[in-house]
Parts: structure tokens; C-alpha cells; sequence
């Protein structure tokens, strides 16, 4: 579907053509923030990567589906894919604790007169602690995001009774 050029091009002559509703605009594309944050499947942005959406019951708060419930994208890519989330993990801990630094020393400061220090590193141990199957899920969403590029896939998930041979 075109559109009527503006006036200024009319009157230069220049030819024009706009598009509307092209699917693969910027508009339709899921933003990646919000796939990483909701925890979607990197190739589509839609489908949900964890079985779960809740850390609970913490027994199964890190089942995957094989593939993507919308595009079909493989969750594991292969065999032992997810060993090299432990590096995105410690980095996602480094963070916090460096986030904790932070406020910590900006409110409270360090001192070794008043045990600030182990204040600290007690507030820093309980939070990633407390934080860990969050950042367990979230350091395999970012690791899987590092090699699944946006709409890099073209399968599809298999039609109902039929599995795919891989």
C-alpha cells in the first residue's frame, strides 16, 4: 500500500512510496530489554523460556521446554550448552556486590572502627543468597541471548502429534 508523496516532493518531482504496517518494522519488534527481563525466548521474544514463571517450587524453577511454544527455537543448543552460564553468574553476583559497595559506602561508609565492613559483606552474602535461582534463570537468559540472534531461526514449532528428528 502506498501513500500520497508530501507536497515538497510533488513539487521536486521526486518520486515516493511509504510503507504501511511492514511487519519487520522496529514498531513490531519486541525490545530486548524486555525479552531479557521477562525472561522470553531470544529468537522470537514471545515464547516464555522457563516452563515456570515462578522460582517456585525451587525443584523445577529451572525446566526448559525443548523448543520454543511460538517459533521453535532450540532452548539448548547443545549438549551442555549452559555449563558456561556459571562465568555469566559470577559476573551477575560480581554486580551485586559491587552495586552493594555502592549504596553501602555512599549511606553507611567503611570503617573498621564500627564493623561496617562485615556489615557489609554480611548485607552482600545474605542478598546473593537470597537472590541466587533469580540470577541462576537470568545467566541462562543472557547466555542463550549471546548466541540466539533476533529472528535468526526459521523453524516452526512442529504441528500438533508430529516431532521433530534432530
Amino acid at each position: 500500500m502506498s501513500v500520497a508523496a508530501p507536497d515538497f516532493l510533488q513539487r521536486t518531482g521526486i518520486k515516493a512510496t511509504f510503507a504501511i504496517n511492514f511487519p519487520n518494522t522496529m514498531a513490531d519488534r519486541p525490545s530486548l530489554p524486555s525479552g531479557i527481563l521477562g525472561m522470553k525466548c531470544p529468537n522470537c521474544r514471545k515464547g516464555n523460556m522457563y516452563t515456570n514463571k515462578s522460582i517456585f517450587p525451587l525443584k523445577e524453577m529451572m525446566l526448559m521446554p525443548d523448543r520454543c511454544p511460538v517459533c521453535g527455537q532450540k532452548m539448548e543448543l547443545e549438549v551442555g550448552f549452559y555449563y558456561g552460564t556459571g562465568y555469566v553468574s559470577y559476573a551477575l553476583s560480581v554486580g551485586v556486590a559491587i552495586f552493594n559497595a555502592l549504596w553501602f559506602g555512599l549511606a553507611v561508609g567503611f570503617s573498621w572502627k564500627n564493623n561496617s565492613i562485615w556489615w557489609y559483606l554480611g548485607i552482600t552474602v545474605a542478598m546473593l543468597l537470597l537472590l541466587q535461582p533469580l540470577l541462576m534463570r537470568y545467566s541462562r537468559v543472557l547466555y542463550l541471548y549471546m548466541f540466539v540472534k533476533y529472528g535468526s531461526s526459521p523453524h516452526r514449532p512442529p504441528a500438533d502429534g508430529q516431532h521433530s528428528v534432530e
